[in-house]
């Protein structure tokens, strides 16, 4: 007990969010074959990376279980809990998982003290989260055996009378409730090629296993009324936030199975009752889970007011940072499973206008479907797409700059946006012999005639300086832009030239010239009221934002991208 205390002060004690800001990963560790008696020195080592000990106690854990050990399983677990929460905003993780995991372990050593403590815990997460009642009526049913097991039997009987009397309503999820609750729900389409795992939670229903072909479904996510864009709000002990609260934070709340004729089928319903007829894919990159991956894209879908599919395809990371060459061995793979599903997806869903966005590794996988999917199409006459954006590819920057006369027919317009601060394309291109990923920014940026390259690297101040495309603002605002006018680099917020003597040039972006908070929710009203010309323009910033300063409104940048 005193070393699984050890554990849990040792996770309250790391530094903050301003160090981890500037740690780096070594090759070695992304490699992710780590000996296990190496593991306490690097997590000693890397105290100022938080998410990185996070999954290095991971990696504890699971040498804990191969060695026959439950109690070193159950402290790794019960420490990620408690890490998970001092640094919510790095460690996307289902911390009631975590104390059953560690419940699990405690119960198979035989501590029923620990174990109820582990137990206890999740119950209290549960209950404020709103799980559905047969998840908390189980878990009281095994908290009260335990109980009486040890001779407390009043103890016991509390909790099954307190199961009984769960109250039927938990059974549909929050999302489902009134608005007044506090948040609002998203519903996000997603494929995967992501085995399912039969473990009913949604956090846990697929894992890093490859299955033998597409799952498809639609998961819902709530997301608060307090909810900050671009960022993905989760418990903080900081704030006494010990579980979540979907008034609160951003909630996976259920992830429902369908098969591929029904996938496709709601898709068209959904278009037709909306009016919308475009959709958006995200690709998510390396270290992300489904669970994280799903709340990503209905963030992104949330704060661009988006009315069209937010639909998520989802390839089987590992979801850690130490599962990087894990990782490269079967993004390959999806991407030639995203092909199959992108040709569906154009025949089938009914939307007219399709988006794609791909992240980090993601873009292996999305640059390989694209490059199949134009050669199976060629000769293309007209755009299939209308906005491919790569954001921060950890691609190799002259394959990149290969396939992209290939794919340049496929879309209206392409956009990379790229980075000088992104250590995990560092970190690769350490690891690939030196070569530059198409994502690095500043003397490294990729100038090519077929796409816009902008430079973010002033942007790159988030947790990892790796995911400011989603955890910025401002970046939103430049991919709403895109999806509304489509215009060109030199006539968008914040976006200015390296060279204005060239014509051609990799761009840059000034985040003080593009600071204005309100544009992010007029461009999303614009683009949904289908307001392109000058007049239309004026028509709805005047019906919509009566009250507003024009300055607040960006009204004058907003005439000069409307049509004449």
């Amino acid at each position: 007990m005193r070393s699984c205390l050890r554990a849990i002060l040792l996770a309250f004690s790391l530094t903050p969010l301003a160090a981890f800001a500037q740690a780096q990963v070594s090759p070695e560790i992304l490699a992710g074959d780590i000996p296990p008696d190496r593991l306490d020195t690097l997590i000693a080592e890397n105290v100022d990376n938080p998410r990185l000990v996070f999954d290095l106690i991971g990696l504890k854990a699971e040498a804990a279980i191969e060695a026959g050990n439950p109690l070193g399983a159950a402290e790794a677990y019960a420490t990620q809990a408690a890490l998970a929460l001092r640094h919510p905003a790095m460690i996307q993780a289902d911390v009631p998982a975590l104390h059953l995991d560690a419940a699990d372990a405690l119960t198979q050593a035989g501590n029923t003290d620990l174990a109820l403590d582990q137990l206890y815990a999740a119950l209290s997460a549960l209950q404020e989260r709103a799980a559905n009642p047969e998840t908390l009526q189980a878990l009281m049913q095994r908290i009260a055996e335990l109980e009486e097991a040890r001779g407390q039997t009043a103890a016991a009987d509390r909790l099954r009378a307190a199961a009984a009397a769960v109250p039927p309503h938990m059974d549909e999820p929050p999302a489902n409730r009134s608005d007044d609750a506090g948040f609002v729900r998203v519903e996000v389409y997603y494929a995967t090629d992501r085995a399912l795992t039969g473990d009913g939670r949604p956090a846990r229903m697929f894992d890093a296993d490859r299955a033998d072909g597409l799952n498809y479904g639609t998961a819902e996510v709530t997301i608060p009324r307090t909810h900050v864009a671009g960022q993905l709000e989760s418990p903080s002990v900081w704030r006494f936030e010990f579980s979540e609260n979907p008034a609160k934070h951003v909630m996976l709340q259920s992830v429902t199975p369908v098969d591929p004729d029904s996938f496709f089928g709601a898709m068209q319903s959904d278009l037709a009752e909306s009016g919308a007829r475009d959709a958006f894919v995200f690709v998510h990159g390396y270290n992300v889970s489904f669970d994280g991956a799903v709340k990503r894209t209905a963030q992104l879908a949330h704060d661009m007011n988006f009315r069209g599919l937010p639909i998520l395809y989802s390839w089987p990371s590992k979801g850690a940072t130490v599962g990087y060459i894990p990782d490269t061995a079967v993004v390959r793979l999806s991407g030639r499973r995203l092909t199959a599903f992108l040709d569906d997806l154009v025949e089938k869903s009914g939307a007219t206008t399709i988006h794609l966005i791909a992240h980090s590794m993601g873009n292996r996988a999305m640059t390989d479907a694209l490059e199949l999917m134009a050669l199976r199409h060629a000769p293309i006459e007209e755009p299939i797409f209308d906005q491919l954006i790569f954001a921060a590819p950890d691609v190799d920057r002259d394959l990149f700059a290969a396939m992209m006369p290939t794919i340049r027919p496929l879309a209206r317009r392409m956009t990379l946006y790229a980075s000088d601060q992104d250590w995990a394309l560092e970190a690769s291109r350490k690891l690939h012999g030196n070569q530059p990923r198409a994502g690095q920014g500043g003397d490294q940026a990729l100038l090519h005639e077929n796409v816009d390259t902008i430079d973010m690297s002033e942007l790159g101040n988030d947790m990892l300086a790796h995911s400011y495309v989603a955890n910025e603002q401002s970046a939103i605002l430049d991919i709403s832009m895109l999806f509304w006018r489509n215009p060109d680099p030199e006539n968008r917020c914040g976006i200015e030239g390296t060279d204005p003597e060239a014509s051609r040039q990799v761009w840059r972006y000034a985040k003080a010239d593009c600071s204005n908070a309100n544009l992010l929710p007029v461009v999303a009203t614009l683009r949904n009221q289908g307001a392109l010309s000058r007049a239309q323009v004026r028509e709805t910033l005047s019906r919509t934002f009566a009250d507003a300063d024009p300055q607040e409104t960006g009204e004058a940048l907003l005439l000069e991208l409307a049509a004449e």
